[in-house]
């Protein structure tokens, strides 16, 4: 973990830290539960730093998300993890509204 604060506090774009952040927080497994829901919240508190919007990771993009840290994990390659991260910040940007939270 002290390498990943280093990390975070080298990098001066929000955009890098979220990614960053977000990947190797999910990489290294710190807790025996929540380790994907710590690092979405960690994602978006340094986004939000960096003045972008609140993005959520709807259900429908699970298995991409999935696919995507999988891929940053065993092929060492954090591109496409990067680009779907872009894509949704993107669409909150251009004003796509959130996913609607359902009633109980």
């Amino acid at each position: 973990m002290p390498a990943l604060f280093e990390l975070l506090i080298e990098e001066k774009e929000a955009s890098v830290r979220a990614v960053l952040g977000h990947f190797v927080f999910v990489y290294l497994h710190p807790y025996m539960d929540g380790n994907g829901r710590m690092g979405r919240f960690l994602m978006n508190v340094m986004l939000a730093s960096g003045g972008y919007p609140w993005t959520v990771i709807t259900l429908s993009n699970r298995k991409k998300y999935m696919e995507a840290l999988e891929k940053a994990s065993v092929e060492q390659d954090i591109s496409t993890f990067a680009e779907f991260i872009a894509k949704l910040v993107k669409e909150g940007l251009e004003g796509k509204p959130a996913p609607n939270i359902p009633d109980e």
